[in-house]
């Protein structure tokens, strides 16, 4: 039985590991972090794993030391995860070969991010996963919080029957940080999937004084190579026990898991292949541009390492013409991305065009107007591979044009708050949707925007609210309600360009209104006037500090929200979960 949890993906998959992990070597790193504290709260409040014991977490002088931690661990037949990011993968990888080498069950959950290059960004993309592939772990990925949910769960289930390890990887911030309602299943039923066999075979490997054994030794020429070959058939193997294991969640939560999952008309002429957050958004443009008649799909990769080449063609429609990969990464001097040159290679001999492009580095927003601009672009006479999707490239003009004014009508509520790190907006902004998931039958979405400097930077929430699933994973373009926390934003940003007709303003300051009319800028009169926008204002800074909340403005402007919204009264003692 199904049961519903507003959750983001850090919290669920670091519950999920929990309950497989006997010790956690942590050390902290944007956006991963949550997930290590989250262990750690687990740990201390005594609740128990699946194997009825309380898990050790162990925090390390850095990632390498984690890494060498979980090494260790599962050396003495000890079930051992991790979680990172960014530069703290990569401190792991030396480490990663000698898990793959030595076949030991490892977890690491990765929220994917950036690399310092030219610069350092806190922000996501798949750099740091594609850094790994050569490692010899397997890969999993996830491209909403619902399915980093069950691919944590697949994750460890599938590297304890296999003895190999895994990575499974969800894209930081966008889907680690994003709040969302997603169903829950029973930790009975999933603790019924453990290989109990297996996970005796990787117990009867520990290190033992009763059970002397060599590891670990120099090897040369005479038998390197063929030892190095002889592990060919635990990959070939690996990619049936995931299958099973993406079969047996299919059972229990009614999904469709499988290594590549094919979305969009049967008889679709353009295809995207690409995996993370992003398709999401191509599936719900895919959704709009069928009923225009247009034969668009996608292929959303989960099991990227082992590459399947033989499952990635079996869901390919026989009616594909044109294909372009999508990587958010860039390698320097390469041919193609990663994601692009495995399916080159995989579909070598078939006769369909094939492109590469790169998006969303550092967590640029990727909207359906930029899908749809890839499958026009795909539909010209001769696209070229190497392009870029997103930003305006006029240096090496290899960026591909597409119209900002598309928008897909879609029947949610959405609301923008603008607020400044440390005010607590953000805190309300979770909080608004925590209680709207738990106490009404309505799905929710949560995001936020952070600026690097953190405290005092101004930060964007953005809210949507929903009868339906929400699949859309860009930032909100047409709020009904913007809320801003300091009335300077709205001389300084143009921040009702984008407000939906007949919306509403909910603005916090110390002007009273004739003072507000007399000195606000006379483009921002003509968007109130053009769109027909109410504007509130509350003195929510002086109503704060009267009451000893300093700049905690976040509560009394949350109580005018829920007010505005109208979706539930503010009695909360009256509240039913449903």
């Amino acid at each position: 039985m199904n049961d519903y949890k507003t959750t983001d993906a850090n919290s669920i998959v670091s519950t999920v590991a929990y309950n497989f992990s006997e010790i956690c070597g942590i050390y902290p790193i944007t956006p991963a972090s949550p997930m290590a504290e989250n262990i750690d709260i687990l740990s201390n409040q005594n609740k128990l794993n699946f194997f009825k014991n309380k898990v050790k977490v162990i925090e390390m002088q850095s990632e390498a030391g984690a890494i060498a931690l979980v090494h260790g661990a599962l050396q003495a037949g000890v079930l051992a995860s991790s979680f990172t990011a960014s530069q703290g993968l990569l401190l792991m990888i030396p480490t990663l070969y000698k898990l793959s080498g030595e076949m030991l069950p490892a977890v690491i959950h990765v929220a994917a991010r950036s690399l310092s290059t030219h610069a350092l960004s806190i922000l996501g993309d798949h750099q740091d996963i594609y850094a790994t592939r050569q490692t010899g772990v397997c890969i999993l990925a996830s491209s909403s919080v619902q399915q980093s949910y069950h691919f944590a769960n697949i994750a460890h289930l599938s590297a304890i029957s296999s003895s190999l390890p895994f990575i499974h990887f969800f894209d930081g911030f966008r889907t680690s940080h994003e709040i969302n309602k997603i169903k829950i299943l029973n930790d009975l039923e999933i603790k019924k999937l453990l290989d109990v066999k297996g996970l005796y075979t990787f117990r009867n490997k520990a290190l033992n004084v009763n059970k002397p054994n060599t590891r670990g030794t120099n090897e040369n020429d005479d038998i390197y190579f063929q030892n190095t070959e002889a592990r060919n058939i635990d990959y070939e193997q690996v990619i049936e026990i995931t299958i099973n294991y993406l079969n047996k969640i299919n059972n229990l939560a009614n999904t469709n898991y499988q290594p590549f999952n094919y979305y969009g008309d049967k008889d679709a002429t353009t295809l995207i292949v690409a995996m993370g957050s992003v398709c999401q958004t191509i599936k719900e443009t895919i959704d709009y541009l069928i009923t225009k008649n247009k034969k668009v799909g996608l292929i959303e990769v989960h099991l990227y390492r082992p590459f399947s080449a033989k499952h990635l063609i079996k869901v390919l429609p026989n009616t594909i013409k044109r294909i372009a990969v999508l990587d958010r990464t860039k390698e320097f001097g390469s041919i193609g991305e990663p994601l692009y040159l495995d399916v080159v290679a995989s579909l070598k001999d078939l006769d369909i065009k094939i492109i590469g492009g790169r998006y969303g580095l550092s967590s640029k927003n990727t909207t359906p107007s930029h899908i749809k601009a890839i499958y026009d672009y795909l539909s010209q006479k001769n696209p070229s591979s190497n392009f870029t999707i997103g930003i305006d490239d006029d240096v090496t003009k290899r960026s591909i044009p597409y119209n900002k004014n598309f928008h897909i009508p879609l029947p949610h509520r959405e609301i923008l708050i603008y607020g400044y790190g440390s005010d607590g907006m953000v805190g309300t902004s979770k909080d608004i949707i925590k209680i709207i998931g738990e106490y009404t039958p309505l799905f929710v979405q949560s995001y936020s925007q952070y600026d690097s400097k953190k405290s005092g930077s101004i930060t964007r929430s953005h809210i949507r609210i929903s009868k339906n699933e929400i699949l859309s994973t860009y930032y909100v373009d047409n709020p009904e309600l913007i809320v801003i926390s300091k009335d300077n934003y709205l001389y300084n940003y143009d921040i009702l360009d984008n407000i939906k007709q007949n919306g509403i303003v909910l603005l916090n300051t110390n002007l009273f209104e004739q003072e507000l009319v007399k000195t606000l800028p006379n483009r921002v009169k003509k968007q109130l006037a053009d769109k027909n926008i109410t504007i509130y204002i509350i003195n929510a800074t002086s109503i704060a500090t009267n009451h000893g909340l300093k700049n905690k403005i976040s509560t009394c402007l949350e109580i005018c929200i829920f007010k505005l919204l109208n979706i539930i009264k503010e009695d909360y003692q009256n509240f039913k979960r449903t």
